[in-house]
């Protein structure tokens, strides 16, 4: 075995879980360290005047603009506040297309006319911020040599700490847009999707006699899922430092099929690491709530309650950022590619959304009462409306590279767009549909708005893993998020197509002479044009994308460069900017970052590729092969019959395959050549899917097989088995 890799290995299996010291923590409840980095209301009641609270809390609540007269009184407590835990600069935070986060750090001192500093943090400085926008990615709304972009605060998510052993950071969560007002990040547009809804579900809202609602907020719970992986076996794959996921890896002899990982006792050092996370997350306000082991070996789940879709996507940046961040503290990295291994269960981000009133009202909850249901089914209706037709942006909100790589696969959703509502709530539709008895409680012919449903239960069907868009009892689980991706995309897509959906009936209703005739109609019609979109069967079965495609007519866009250029078809151009969610500009600058991510993480993916075949494994293997034929060379010299020997075998397989790997490596830096003198992100994207995928694939098949037929002391990198088992 090779010595490095065997060191790695035995250290990884060897290692004891690790006890931070949280001396302050011990025997507390979670309830008594919740928040405590948050400046959030509790704080804020704490250290403002009463007047300036009250106006704070109902900008929070309410949208309401920024007074400037309370700025310096905010900042003012804000800062004593922080530095009494230990902050000594601040930072905007803010959400660029680069899908991370990103902080530029100032210290809280100014000098003085006499030689010293002071500790200044004013207003000014709260609300707004100038960082260098040039260097982020615009899709062209910037020029390079323009750098000017601007950071706002948003009062809606609470500023917090995160504290560092040689001090903290007081981090203001902000909006980040051009010097000519575009949105360079995801947050502007996830609030204009969220102002979006919340007028459309208020006018439904009203016609339904509802006049206390003052506004409407997705609420958003994701679950994270994610790989472990000892860092020192990891520290010896280029591929898993450079991309985050093995791009080269025979499968191990033991891999999920036994089914013994899941919902498994959580190992030792996974759980102190898990252990250590929900401390820090407790502490940020975070509700974290679930964690168990995946499918897959070395693949694990943490999952909060639902928050308000802004607060939740901010949170689950934090998340992933934290998860990052401590995982080395306990030997491992935190791996969130959607599909670091071929061949077992990749990670998602299932993202479980409903719609709620300000009065604590959930809009896709069925009721008890006539009105409850008819409103519930309305509702439901928009929803249904809104995935069909707008299945191609729900898609192509959770297009990129990795999960490519997933979608479809056995563990995840294909990528066909479809909707699970279980047998229950198909039986009601169809009875109304048909105008025919249906047979619930008891049989009888439904009347919108007369009569009353049976009551339905979070539990009145099973789940179904296999949908893409599965409705869950109280809320819709949107599976096909990957691991990796922020949850604000695919939310801004749910909120802004159920809007559209909103938006029509509201105008239907609204003149409608008889509200409850046409109300029945509007839900019949509506089922009826879109029930094409349900599907309750199994999604991983060919025969369905068969019945998808050919039969019902929806899109199969596979790929990246399949999907992303529907973002620009008239019909969307039209939906979002109407909602005022993108200008066009918006629109096609995020079309041309988001293509040019995939294609630039490829090519990363491809070179190092190439290079691990021609630096290491081509060696590893002839090295092999040459020792074999020095082992062969002493038996034919001994008079011994090699004609079926194990070294003649070996050496010829070998030798093809090592052929085979130069020359698919030389293939794959061909491939990426061509690639760089296309010069036109639209060309380049769908050369990737066509020419350099395939040529990746073609590599990887030959230097798996050479691992199966290579001893192990020369393998030059950790295996699967130990990758995946050695935590």
């Amino acid at each position: 075995m090779h010595s490095h890799r065997t060191k790695a290995m035995v250290h990884a299996i060897n290692t004891s879980p690790v006890a931070p010291d949280r001396q302050e923590e011990k025997g507390r409840a979670a309830e008594e360290i919740f928040g405590r980095h948050v400046f959030g209301l509790p704080a804020m009641r704490k250290r403002l005047p009463r007047e300036v609270y009250r106006k704070l809390v109902r900008i929070i609540r309410e949208g309401d603009r920024l007074d400037p007269s309370i700025a310096d009184v905010v900042a003012s407590a804000m800062k004593d506040w922080a530095m009494e835990l230990g902050a000594t600069h601040y930072t905007h935070w803010f959400h660029p297309m680069t899908g991370l986060t990103a902080e530029k750090h100032d210290a809280f001192l100014t000098p003085t006319g006499d030689g010293q500093v002071i500790s200044e943090f004013s207003g000014k400085m709260l609300i707004s911020g100038e960082p260098d926008a040039s260097s982020f990615p615009s899709g062209g709304i910037r020029s390079t040599f323009e750098a000017r972009g601007y950071t706002a605060w948003d009062p809606s998510v609470p500023a917090f700490i995160i504290p560092q052993p040689y001090g903290a950071t007081l981090h203001i969560p902000t909006y980040f847009y051009s010097y000519s007002g575009e949105a360079l990040d995801r947050k502007i547009p996830l609030l204009r999707s969220v102002t979006a809804l919340s007028r459309q579900a208020l006018r439904i809202l009203r016609l339904f006699g509802n006049t206390t609602a003052a506004f409407v907020r997705p609420n958003v719970g994701p679950e994270q899922e994610y790989f472990l992986v000892d860092s020192r076996l990891a520290a010896l794959r280029p591929d898993l430092l450079l991309t985050g996921r093995t791009l080269l890896g025979a499968p191990s002899p033991k891999g999920q099929e036994m089914e013994d990982h899941y919902f498994g006792a959580i190992p030792g050092r996974v759980m102190s690491f898990m252990q250590d996370v929900e401390i820090e997350m407790l502490k940020l306000g975070i509700p974290v709530k679930t964690r168990h082991n995946e499918v897959a070996p070395g693949q694990f789940e943490l999952a909060p309650v639902f928050e308000e879709a802004n607060i939740a996507c901010d949170h689950n940046m934090l998340c992933m950022n934290m998860m990052r961040h401590l995982a080395p503290r306990h030997g491992f990295i935190c791996l969130l590619h959607e599909k670091p291994f071929a061949g077992v269960n990749g990670s998602g981000k299932h993202n479980n959304w409903s719609m709620s009133t300000d009065t604590g009202e959930n809009l896709l909850s069925p009721g008890e009462t006539p009105y409850d249901n008819a409103r519930f089914l309305l509702f439901l209706a928009a929803v249904i409306k809104a995935v069909d037709e707008y299945s191609d942006l729900l898609r192509l909100a959770v297009a990129t590279a990795g999960n490519d790589h997933r979608l479809g696969a056995n563990e995840a959703p294909p990528a066909v767009v479809s909707m699970f509502l279980g047998d229950e709530l198909n039986a009601v539709l169809e009875a109304i549909e048909t105008d025919s008895p249906y047979a619930g409680a008891e049989k009888k012919t439904l009347k919108l708005g007369v009569d009353s449903l049976p009551r339905f239960t979070r539990d009145t069907t099973d789940r179904n893993r296999t949908s893409p868009f599965a409705f869950t009892g109280n809320k819709f689980e949107f599976r096909m998020v990957g691991s990796a991706d922020s949850i604000a995309c695919a939310n801004i897509m749910i909120n802004a197509s159920v809007a559209e959906a909103l938006r029509q009936f509201a105008d239907d209703l609204e003149k409608a002479p008889d509200f409850d005739e046409r109300l029945h109609s509007l839900i019949r019609e509506t089922y009826i044009a879109h029930k094409r979109i349900i599907f309750n069967g199994n999604g991983y079965d060919d025969a369905w994308i068969k019945e998808a495609t050919e039969q019902r007519g929806l899109l199969n866009l596979r790929t990246t460069a399949d999907a992303l250029p529907r973002l620009l078809e008239p019909k969307n151009v039209e939906m979002l900017t109407r909602h005022g969610i993108f200008s066009e500009t918006e629109l096609r600058s995020r079309y041309e970052i988001q293509l040019e991510n995939y294609v630039r993480i490829v090519r990363i993916e491809a070179l190092t590729m190439a290079d691990m075949a021609r630096k290491e494994i081509l060696p590893a293997v002839s090295a092999f092969t040459a020792d074999l034929a020095e082992s062969a060379a002493r038996k034919h010299a001994a008079g011994l019959d090699l004609a079926c020997g194990y070294e003649t075998k070996v050496i010829r397989k070998l030798s093809c395959l090592t052929d085979g790997a130069d020359t698919a490596a030389e293939e794959v830096e061909k491939a990426v050549t061509a690639l760089d003198a296309l010069g036109d992100v639209t060309r380049e994207a769908n050369f990737v899917r066509d020419t350099v995928l395939p040529k990746m694939a073609a590599l990887r098949a030959v230097c798996d097989e050479a691992e199966t037929h290579t001893a192990a002391k020369y393998w030059p990198f950790p295996t699967y088995g130990d990758l995946l088992f050695g935590v």
